[in-house]
């Protein structure tokens, strides 16, 4: 079992398989995406040499991100390698929607469990300001083919003062009637957004008291799980999920590896640097890579140092799909 010094185990997998993505969202990529380093991502071999190793010393859910994941053409062959690894029981894919109305069938066929859809704001015009792309309304109707397929949804928004702070009860009457999990993110600071950081950061505290005072009631997280502090209320189909990477013992719970698309392992998302992992992937075994990995992990820190302003080497959130 992967261990930390500090008794974390880690069940989880964050492996990114691109850092392209094609939105343009004010607080990640206001100005696009653009190509400043080697495109050389891992191959799907690669992959599956990564994803058993880890799968071989316990980690049982990995979530496939990007940037965009859905950019790769051979997507569908990579959630297959992740699904048909032995000890993997969960594959999970974050994605920004835009192909999710067209292509949600053939990741399902594929071995696809979960998602995670980033959802800004629910009215179309803020929607479009926000990410650069008018698909609003396609991705809801994905949303809807998604749990018609069984599987299991959880929406992403960050929060920020000047665009979505309000829309809190409209994400409530959202959530009544749709059985998903709608979290709500504090905004990170991170190398390329001080100054946004500093206009628009809104703390998640505030709105935990307010859903406890409004009789919801906190659920108790899986080993597997983000780090979402989930909540129920009797009356509602969906739940509330809160990320607030600024609170107290943020990291006390951390249970997440994260892997970028070049073959760097992240012992944090706001580590100083990736650390190269990509040479023991050409060991079809793993077993070099399971030894590497238990010598790298005595690296990992107690916290991400977050709240004292550091950002690490973490430019934006692209870098490693958050």
């Amino acid at each position: 079992m992967l261990e930390d010094k500090f008794g974390r185990r880690f069940h989880y997998l964050r492996l990114s398989i691109t850092d392209v993505c094609n939105f343009k969202c004010d607080y990640c990529l206001p100005d696009g995406y653009t190509c400043d380093s080697d495109r050389d991502f891992l191959s799907l071999n690669e992959i599956q040499t990564l994803v058993k190793g880890f799968a071989a010393l316990g980690t049982s859910k990995v979530r496939v991100t990007g940037g965009e994941p859905t950019l790769r053409k051979d997507l569908p062959e990579i959630l297959a390698a992740c699904a048909n690894t032995h000890g993997i029981e969960h594959v999970a894919m974050t994605t920004n929607g835009y192909r999710l109305e067209s292509d949600i069938q053939q990741w399902v066929d594929a071995g696809l469990n979960s998602l995670n859809i980033s959802i800004d704001s629910l009215d179309p015009r803020m929607f479009e300001a926000i990410t650069g792309h008018d698909k609003l309304t396609s991705i809801l109707r994905g949303i809807d083919k998604a749990l018609a397929l069984g599987v299991k949804v959880k929406v992403n928004a960050v929060l920020l003062k000047q665009y979505n702070a309000s829309e809190l009860n409209q994400f409530l009457n959202w959530v009544k009637k749709t059985p998903i999990s709608f979290r709500l993110i504090e905004l990170m600071q991170t190398g390329d957004n001080q100054t946004f950081f500093n206009q628009n950061h809104v703390s998640g505290i505030p709105i935990k008291e307010q859903l406890l005072d409004q009789g919801w009631s906190q659920l108790i997280r899986d080993k597997a799980a983000g780090p979402a502090q989930e909540f129920y209320h009797p009356d509602f189909d969906g739940r509330i999920g809160l990320i607030m990477p600024y609170s107290k013992d943020f990291c006390n719970t951390c249970n997440r590896l994260r892997v970028s698309a070049t073959g760097k392992l992240h012992l944090c998302l706001f580590a100083d640097q990736g650390l190269d992992i990509r040479p023991s992937l050409q060991d079809v075994d793993s077993l070099l890579l399971e030894t590497q990995l238990h010598e790298l992990l005595g690296d990992k820190e107690a916290t991400h140092w977050l709240q004292d302003g550091y950002t690490g080497g973490t430019k934006h959130l692209a870098m490693l799909g958050g």
